[in-house]
Parts: structure tokens; C-alpha cells; sequence
């Protein structure tokens, strides 16, 4: 018989076994960031060879981590780009068509779902998605996040910033640092209460207008003198209206915003390793979309921001996760910022949204074990009818839709932006228009405008040809017939998301 403290230490052990056990099948959830830059093209880090720019955070995480060198934004410009990251689905299936369309109240976020998973949830920088005031039904609160430190747009030196709604602030400071430190306060708060944490910061940087501290300026006072031989469009930062200036003093400016907000990404990451959170927390950054025009020299594709060619859509992204990418990884399939939301729901173990998703889960990216995309991803510059704005009926009350925070660039004489979003009640066939696009893992499809013959056609293969310049059309007949059949399908579906199917 067995004596009684043996029994005990048996019993013990079973318990210890057991614990140990259900340790390793329930491991900690990942605390989780998301960082993104406003108008940062695919070229614009040293680590994919820029001429001039210093990047250290970014190419360190390029270097130890998962480099994505295939990543896209799923749309040209800002607004909808930020849509895909929050929802998993293309913004047009919601309304947002371009900069300044806001998202739609019914639409479910990805911060949603990580407060049902337990996640501590905040914003901090751009949100462009509709008003950040407190009575909005589409600012970050009404999208899932606990807190938000955000701006309705884009933000420069010293920024002026609403706190969970209220009366705009001005933050003192360079800005991408600014958003940083905010994001360690909550941080801190989370650790207090023992929550996993989800963070998105949306960076004011790169764009337009410009502005550095003198230290980043300084590091460009030597760009090539032939970049001042072009002249370039853009906001002055004195009068909020457009000016024409010499394109290497415009490139100095912008460098130095993209070099302050790299170091900003270091101090998260040294905040990180000195609270001993680094190892269980994904880091992750990338661009919401191509570069713009008065900063595009090095550009090595065709196109630019607003255009659905490489230029407008290719963006850096790099992520770090030491726990879990344990040796560094490049990889060439193709992702997209609509990867986010599915991305995230297989790590923190969360049920996909119940209506049409346009992203994948990039697992098996992180995991080493694929270069190829199991679906294609459609681009397109969708666009609301072509009717006097008085017809339109609104999809949010027109007052709930006006920003509050201030920026420089004025539009329309106000220093602020306000938004829209309109109720489209049927499909008709010049819904399929706009500028599309439609990208496998060797094949791009580019269909301008127009629907039918009238609309112009180009095939690349874009393995081969990057940059985007020679045309298959007439040798690849087949194939572009082929592609332009799923993505008006796809079109199909997005614009049966558009009408309101999917909050039926």
C-alpha cells in the first residue's frame, strides 16, 4: 500500500503534468501592433536599396525578421487602404472609394474582435476613416478600440490630436515620436491590468506637407543637385495652399520625416525589450500606399499613389515576431494589407467575419512554408455614381461626418476634413468602371476605366516584368481573358457587399 507522502508527491506530479500540459496547448496570447506609414513607397528603405535614405530600425527588422517583398495596400491611395486593414475586405464593398470616404457604421473591425478575445484595444495617429469625435459612429471607438490618441487626417510637427473624442489637443513634439509615446502609456496600462495588448498606430509620415527636426534635415543636406532640375507640386506649410518647389529641397524634408519616424519604430521596439515584452509581441509594419508624385525620383516600377500600376500599390512591410519566427525570412508571395484581419484571427484563435472577406490568412508566410498565393488579389478604384451630389442620399448624417482636428493643407478653404459616404441602391453596368486590376502569382491584369470594348487592357507578367512595360494583351490573349472573367465576378460580389447584402 502506498504510504501517504509518497501519494501526495504522485498526486502532485499528476496535477504539475497536467498544468504543464495545458500551458503548452494554451499559450499566452501575443501582444500585437500594427504600424503603418501615409504615403511610404515600396523603394523608400535602405533595406530595398534607396540611394540615400537611412532606415536602421526597418532594415534591422528586415534583416531579423519576415520581409515581405511582395506586399501590396489594397488600394493606390489612404482611406481605403486603412478600410482593408480594419474590416479584411475591400473598401469598396463599404463605400470607401478614396481619401476622405469614411466607413461604414455595420462594417466588423478587427479591433472588435480582439476585444473578444481579451485584448486591451487603442489608435493612435491617422485614422481617415470617418470623424474621430466623440458623436461619430464610424471613429475608432465605434470601431472596437478601448482608446484612441487619433486625428481625422493626416498630422506634421506638434500635432493636434482628439483623446477618446473630445476637443482636439496639441501634442508638442515630432510627430511620429508623439504617437509612439502615447501608444507606451497604454501599453503600460494594459501590463498594469494584465491584458494582452492590440495597437495600431497610423503615422502623419511621410506625407504631405513636410517638416523635420534640424538633426534629420541634416543627414540630406547633400542630395544629388539634379533632383532640383524638376519642379513639383505640393502644400506649403505657411499658407495650407499649393506651391511649386525644386524637387531635391521637397526630397530633403520628406527623407528626414521617413528617417524620424524609423526611429520612432526603435524606440517602440527598445521599449519593448526592456519590459521583456518583445518576444511575445508581432510587430508589424508597412505603407498604406505608393509613392506620391513630388516624391517620386528612385521609383523603380510604373506608376505612383492613385494609380492601380506597382508604383501606386507595392509597399514595404516588414514583421517581427522573435517567439514565433525564430530565423529570418524573405519572402516573395504576394500579400496584401486585407491579409491583416484573417492574419490575426488564426493567431488569436478568433472566427472569421460571416460575410465576404477579401484577404487570406498569411500563416503559412510566417510559417516558411509557401511562395504562393492560393487566390489572386483585385485591385479597384471604384467610384460612386456619377450623379449631381444633391441626388445622392448620404449613409450617415452629414453633420456626424464633418472633422474636427486641424490640419495644414486647407480644402475647399477649411483646415479641417469632412467625409462621406453614400447609400447605393442597385447595380447597373457602369458600377463596373473605374480603374481595376487583377494580380496572380505571375500575371497582372490593368483594365482602365471604362466597361466593355471601349476599356483599354494590358497583361504583364510581372515576375519578369516588374516595372511593368511591356504588354502580353495580344501574345496572352487567353490568359488576360481569362483573369478579366474573375475579376468581373469578383466586381459582382463587391458590389453586391455594396448595396447591403451582407448586413441583411
Amino acid at each position: 500500500m502506498m504510504n501517504f507522502p509518497v501519494f501526495v508527491l504522485c498526486l502532485f506530479m499528476v496535477f504539475f503534468a497536467a498544468s504543464c500540459t495545458e500551458k503548452e496547448d494554451n499559450p499566452p496570447l501575443p501582444n500585437i501592433i500594427l504600424l503603418m506609414g501615409d504615403d511610404h513607397g515600396w523603394d523608400e528603405t535602405a533595406y530595398n536599396g534607396h540611394p540615400h535614405l537611412k532606415t536602421p530600425v526597418l532594415d534591422e527588422m528586415a534583416a531579423k525578421g519576415l520581409r515581405m517583398d511582395r506586399f501590396y495596400s489594397a488600394s493606390p491611395v489612404c482611406s481605403p487602404t486603412r478600410g482593408s486593414v480594419i474590416t479584411g475586405r475591400h473598401p469598396n464593398r463599404y463605400g470607401t472609394f478614396s481619401a476622405g470616404w469614411s466607413i461604414r457604421p455595420e462594417e466588423i473591425s478587427i479591433a472588435h474582435l480582439m476585444k473578444q478575445a481579451g485584448y486591451a484595444t487603442a489608435h493612435f495617429g491617422k485614422w481617415h476613416l470617418g470623424p474621430v469625435k466623440a458623436e461619430s459612429p464610424t471613429n475608432p471607438g465605434a470601431m472596437g478600440f478601448d482608446e484612441w490618441v487619433s486625428h481625422d487626417n493626416f498630422f506634421e510637427m506638434d500635432p493636434t490630436f482628439s483623446v477618446n473624442g473630445a476637443d482636439p489637443v496639441v501634442f508638442r513634439g515630432e510627430g511620429s515620436e508623439v504617437v509612439v509615446a502615447e501608444a507606451i502609456k497604454f501599453i503600460e496600462k494594459a501590463k498594469t491590468n494584465q491584458q494582452p495588448f492590440f495597437v495600431v498606430i497610423w503615422y502623419g509620415s511621410p506625407h504631405e506637407p513636410y517638416s523635420g527636426l534640424p538633426e534629420d534635415l541634416a543627414l540630406y543636406d547633400n542630395l544629388p543637385e539634379a533632383y532640383n532640375e524638376r519642379m513639383v507640386k505640393l502644400t506649403s506649410n505657411e499658407t495650407g495652399q499649393q506651391v511649386e518647389r525644386p524637387q531635391g529641397e521637397v526630397l530633403r524634408e520628406r527623407f528626414a520625416e521617413i528617417t524620424a519616424m524609423d526611429r520612432s519604430i526603435g524606440q517602440m521596439r527598445d521599449y519593448l525589450e526592456d519590459k521583456g515584452l518583445r518576444d511575445n509581441t508581432l510587430l508589424w509594419y508597412f505603407g498604406d500606399n505608393g509613392t506620391p508624385q513630388e516624391g517620386n525620383a528612385t521609383v523603380p516600377f510604373r506608376g505612383e499613389k492613385g494609380r492601380v500600376y506597382e508604383g501606386g500599390v507595392r509597399v514595404p512591410s516588414v514583421l517581427e515576431w522573435p517567439s514565433r519566427i525564430h530565423e529570418p525570412l524573405v519572402s516573395g508571395m504576394n500579400a496584401v494589407t486585407s491579409d491583416v484581419l484573417p492574419t490575426l484571427c488564426e493567431i488569436i484563435n478568433q472566427p472569421l467575419p460571416d460575410r465576404p472577406l477579401d484577404g487570406i490568412s498569411l500563416i503559412p508566410m510566417l510559417e516558411g512554408i509557401t511562395e504562393e498565393r492560393p487566390v489572386p488579389i483585385a485591385f479597384w478604384n471604384g467610384r460612386a455614381r456619377q450623379q449631381a451630389a444633391d441626388v445622392r442620399e448620404p449613409y450617415i448624417d452629414l453633420e456626424l461626418q464633418k472633422g474636427t482636428t486641424p490640419l495644414v493643407k486647407l480644402m475647399d478653404g477649411i483646415a479641417t476634413r469632412n467625409f462621406h459616404n453614400f447609400r447605393h441602391p442597385d447595380i447597373r453596368e457602369e458600377d463596373f468602371g473605374g480603374p481595376r486590376a487583377l494580380l496572380d502569382n505571375r500575371y497582372k491584369l490593368v483594365i482602365h476605366g471604362e466597361t466593355g470594348e471601349e476599356a483599354r487592357r494590358e497583361l504583364f507578367d510581372i515576375v519578369e516584368d516588374p516595372a511593368e512595360e511591356n504588354n502580353l494583351w495580344e501574345s496572352h490573349s487567353e490568359t488576360g481573358k481569362n483573369m478579366e472573367r474573375q475579376l468581373r465576378d469578383w466586381q459582382q460580389s463587391v458590389l453586391e457587399s455594396l448595396v447591403g447584402e451582407d448586413y441583411r
